[in-house]
């Protein structure tokens, strides 16, 4: 992997009273923050290390650039199918702020060399801006690398050591990039957007939690129609009190106010045992979604409300009672080692399919177009 040092655009937290509202709008105000002077930029160009505190854990990772070669060429591996009105909605967010104002989050294979790298500099330097945000109880430290040898040694070790990435989440604004350097390429023979602002966080420091289902309508079924012909696929066990699923191929169903455990029939699975990666969310859109409850395009209906597993199981109740007629579906956790499976071969997860953790957030490190 190529990485590129950057001129970063920071918010100037001198004039920010509450980073939850300022940090919320940043995605769609940044051009008249930058202009009132809530933002200040860097004078020197350089790596910054990200270290990401939660309540349950930290989370530690490089920022640099991409070089949007490796996304062309094939080294930044996707794993979900891109829809063209959203890059035309980022497209006009990046023209409209020429930035970016939030990194790509991409995995790796944990490198001993860089995660002792930046280590010994957190340990040495104090850290060049640190957010709080009080909702999501998340404090947000960067630290600068400015130094030119050390910013080699990063580089050299991305070069030899990291020959993939993994795209964690930004799937839209690597598209939408490449695609706009290709026209401007084409057109003018160079471009400024040739590279990818990125969140390098290598696997261990890297959790992907569940993402659920609420599915508004039974398609006509009756419950007692639908668990009928839901309990062809599955067999089914009602549970005394909410869980989560603890396997995959375990389901939770959340259904007239009663909580299913539903576990796919032995022949369900044998039926597609020549399937490289068999996914819960793949059958259970292929054999519920559509076979059951008539949703033909699991992307675009509306019906259905993808529910964040982080949030929790009293979360995912109240979303699947706001109507009488809903069922809710939780699912067990995809692995990384399926993720990274499915993105080699060049294959797309089911929408929603993970919620990964940590979460960049908009305007912390910005990456303008001219720098």
């Amino acid at each position: 992997m190529r990485i590129k040092p950057f001129q970063a655009v920071y918010p100037n937290m001198d004039f920010v009273t509450s980073s939850d509202a300022f940090f919320a709008r940043v995605k769609f105000e940044y051009p008249e923050y930058k202009r009132n002077g809530f933002f200040d930029k860097t004078t020197q160009k350089a790596i910054y290390i990200c270290e990401i505190e939660t309540t349950l854990r930290t989370f530690t990772g490089l920022i640099a650039c991409s070089d949007i070669k490796d996304y062309n060429e094939g080294n930044i591996k996707k794993h979900e199918d891109t829809i063209s009105s959203k890059e035309q909605q980022q497209m006009e967010l990046m023209i409209s702020r020429d930035a970016v104002v939030k990194p790509v989050l991409l995995t790796y294979q944990k490198v001993d060399e860089i995660t002792e790298l930046i280590n010994n500099f957190k340990k040495e330097n104090g850290c060049f801006h640190e957010t709080n945000f009080s909702e999501d109880q998340q404090i947000h430290r960067f630290w600068e690398v400015g130094d030119v040898e050390l910013i080699d040694k990063f580089q050299q070790l991305f070069l030899e050591k990291v020959p993939k990435t993994y795209i964690a989440d930004g799937h839209h604004r690597c598209s939408t990039l490449a695609l706009m350097n290709k026209r401007i390429m084409k057109k003018m023979g160079e471009s400024k957007f040739d590279v990818i602002l990125s969140a390098f966080f290598p696997k261990d420091q890297l959790e992907i939690h569940d993402f659920n289902r609420v599915v508004t309508g039974l398609n006509d079924n009756t419950q007692a129609t639908f668990m009928d012909k839901i309990s062809q696929f599955f067999d089914v066990e009602i549970l005394k009190e909410p869980n989560k699923p603890s396997q995959k191929h375990e389901i939770v169903m959340f259904l007239n106010k009663e909580w299913f455990k539903l576990t796919w029939k032995k022949e369900v699975l044998k039926s597609y045992q020549k399937t490289p990666v068999l996914l819960d969310a793949s059958m259970l859109d292929e054999k519920v979604m559509k076979g059951v409850l008539g949703i033909e395009e699991v992307r675009t209906d509306t019906r259905i409300k993808y529910v964040e597993g982080i949030k929790g199981l009293e979360n995912f109740q109240m979303m699947t009672l706001k109507n009488e007629d809903s069922v809710g579906f939780c699912l067990y956790p995809v692995e990384l080692t399926d993720l990274i499976t499915v993105a080699n071969m060049g294959e797309a997860m089911p929408p929603k399919s993970t919620w990964f953790e940590p979460r960049m957030k908009n305007g912390l490190i910005v990456q303008e177009f001219d720098s």
